[in-house]
C-alpha cells in the first residue's frame, strides 16, 4: 500500500457522503480502506465510468506491496501474502501464514484420513479466539500419477480445506489437478527444468503456482517469465534447509526477498514466500521418533539416539523463525501438540494488530450460577487478563460476578499507571451493571495489583473493598480465608 493516510485516499473518492457503503462519510470509508477492513468496490459511485481514472489509480495505491493470493474456495479459502511492511510496528501484519500439514501417496488410506481429520478438526481456544489449522499438503513420494490421483481423491472426499499439490513431475501434478482443480489448489512447484510444462498446467487449470529455486536470480527470472505470460498468482520458495550454513542461507534469502519487494520495489518478486520446515524430516536419513516425555520436559533427554529426535525440534524451530521472518505459507509434518501449540500461539501473537489491543466487551459477566451471596470481582477488558481471570474462576467452580472495566484493552498495572483504570471508572461499571441489586453483601474484590485504589474505590462506590491476590490462580485460597466477608 503506497498510502497510509485516510486523507490521501479521500482525495480520490467522490466525496458525496452518500452512505451507500454503510459509512456516514467518505472520510470514514477512507479510514476503513487504509486499515483494509473495507474494499474499494463497496463504494458504488467510484465504479461509475466517470470515476474510472480515480478508481484505477486508487486501486493501485491501495494494493499491498506483497501480492495477496487466494488458495481454495468458499469459507475455507485462505489468503497468503498481502503485506505492506517489513516490521509490524510500522503498520501491522495482515494475513497470518496458513499452516499446511502433509500427507503422502504412499500412506495407507487410514493414515491419510486420520491425519486429515486431525488437521481439519483441530481447535484451540486462546485469548477469546479459536485457533485452527488451515491446509493439507499432498506430497507425491511414489512419483506415480495414479497413486497421487487416488491420494488426492481421498483427501478431497475427507475435507474441504484448501490443498497444496506437491511434485516436481508435471504428469503427477496434472493427475491431481484433474481431481481437484475446481477447488483452486496451490501447485508445487515450477523450477528451471520443468517451468514450461508447469506453465501449461497453470494456464489450463487457472491455479496459483509455487516457483522454486534457491538461486534468487533464477527465482526472479522464473517469476518474470510467468508474469510475462500473464500468470500473476505466484508464490516463491527460495529453499528451506535444516542445518548449518544452509539454514542461515534460508533466512538470508527470505529477508532479501521481502526487503527487495517492499523497500526496493522490485515488482518481479513481490510475491508471498513459502517455507517448508518439514525439510528437517526429509533431510533426516534415519527416520524419527516422537519426542519422549523426558525430552519434552527437559529439552534434553538421553544422548543415545538423540539424532532421531532432532527433526522434531528442528522443524518447530525453523517454522517458528519463519513466522517472524516473512513466511506467508508454511508446510509442516509433525502434528504433535508440543510442535503445533507453540507455533499457532506465536502466529496469533505476531499477527495481532499492535494498533488495537486485544480486548473484550466491558460488561458484567456471570461465572457459573451466582446468587446474592456470590463474590463480585473486577478486572480490565484486556483479553489476556480477562480470559485468565474468567477461566480461573470457572475452572475452580467459583460462582461469581465479574465486572469488566473498559481500559481500552490495557492490563491492570499499565492501566493504573496510565490512568485508564481509576475509581471513577469502577464506580461507573458498578452503577451500570446494577450489581449492588444482585448481592446483599455490598463487597467488591479487586486485583492485588490495584491495591493502591482501594480507598478511592470505597469512597466512590460505597462498597467494602477486599484486595485480592495478584495471581487469579490463587483466588480459591483467598476465598477460603476471606469469604464470606465478616459482618461489620
Amino acid at each position: 500500500m503506497k498510502i497510509q493516510s485516510p486523507l490521501e485516499a479521500y482525495n480520490y473518492l467522490p466525496g458525496t457522503n452518500c452512505k451507500e457503503c454503510g459509512e456516514e462519510t467518505c472520510m470514514a470509508f477512507a479510514s476503513k480502506l487504509i486499515d483494509r477492513s473495507r474494499k474499494l468496490e463497496e463504494c458504488k459511485e467510484i465504479l461509475d465510468e466517470s470515476y474510472k481514472d480515480e478508481y484505477e489509480e486508487l486501486t493501485g495505491l491501495l494494493a499491498p506491496e506483497i501480492k495477496e493470493i487466494t488458495v481454495g474456495t468458499g469459507e475455507k479459502a485462505v489468503k497468503i501474502g498481502g503485506e505492506d511492511v517489513i516490521y509490524r510496528h510500522e503498520l501491522t501484519f495482515f494475513d497470518a501464514p496458513p499452516f499446511a500439514y502433509d500427507v503422502t501417496d504412499v500412506m495407507d488410506e487410514k493414515e491419510i484420513v486420520d491425519r486429515v481429520n486431525y488437521v481439519q478438526n483441530y481447535k484451540k481456544f486462546y485469548v477469546g479466539n479459536f485457533l485452527t489449522l488451515d491446509m493439507i499438503a499432498i506430497r507425491s513420494v511414489s512419483d506415480d500419477p495414479k497413486k497421487f490421483s487416488s491420494c488426492v481423491r481421498k483427501v478431497a472426499e475427507t475435507t474441504e480445506l484448501p490443498v497444496i499439490l506437491m511434485s516436481f513431475n508435471p504428469d503427477v501434478l496434472e493427475a491431481g489437478l484433474k481431481v481437484i482443480s475446481e477447488r483452486r489448489p496451490l501447485i508445487y512447484a515450477a523450477t528451471v527444468d520443468n517451468w514450461k510444462r508447469i506453465a501449461e498446467l497453470v494456464d489450463k487449470y487457472k491455479v496459483p503456482v509455487v516457483l522454486f529455486s534457491p538461486d534468487l536470480d533464477k527465482l526472479s527470472s522464473l517469476a518474470k517469465t510467468f508474469l510475462e505470460m500473464g500468470m500473476e498468482d505466484l508464490v516463491l520458495d527460495p529453499g528451506t534447509y535444516a542445518s548449518g550454513k544452509q539454514l542461515k542461507g534460508t533466512f538470508d534469502r527470505f529477508i532479501k526477498l521481502r526487503r527487495s519487494g517492499i523497500k526496493e520495489g522490485n515488482k518481479d518478486i513481490t510475491f508471498p514466500i513459502m517455507c517448508i520446515p518439514m525439510q528437517a524430516f526429509l533431510a533426516n536419513k534415519k527416520g524419527y521418533k516422537p519426542l519422549p516425555d523426558e525430552l519434552i520436559e527437559t529439552l534434553g533427554g538421553p544422548e543415545e539416539g538423540r539424532e532421531l529426535y532432532q527433526p522434531v525440534l528442528s522443524e518447530t524451530a525453523i517454522g517458528n523463525i519463519s513466522i517472524i521472518k516473512y513466511a506467508d505459507i508454511i508446510v509442516w509434518h509433525n502434528i504433535e501438540a508440543y510442535s503445533v501449540l507453540p507455533s499457532i500461539h506465536l502466529k496469533f501473537n505476531m499477527y495481532t494488530d499492535p494498533r488495537t489491543p486485544v480486548s473484550v466487551e466491558p460488561i458484567m459477566r456471570e461465572v457459573g450460577n451466582p446468587d446474592e451471596n456470590s463474590p463480585v470481582f473486577f478486572t480490565t477488558n484486556f483479553a489476556l487478563t480477562y480470559f485468565t481471570v474468567f477461566n480461573d474462576l470457572d475452572s475452580n467452580g467459583i460462582d461469581s460476578y465479574l465486572l469488566v472495566i473498559d481500559t481500552g484493552g490495557i492490563g491492570v498495572q499499565s492501566a493504573i499507571a496510565g490512568g485508564q483504570l481509576n475509581a471513577g471508572k469502577i464506580k461507573d461499571a458498578v452503577e451500570e451493571s446494577k450489581v449492588k441489586e444482585k448481592v446483599k453483601h455490598n463487597t467488591l474484590t479487586m486485583p492485588g495489583y490495584a491495591a493502591r485504589l482501594m480507598g478511592d474505590v470505597e469512597d466512590e462506590t460505597g462498597m467494602t473493598v477486599l484486595v485480592g491476590p495478584m495471581d487469579s490462580g490463587r483466588i480459591p485460597g483467598f476465598l477460603d480465608e476471606h469469604w464470606p466477608p465478616k459482618s461489620e
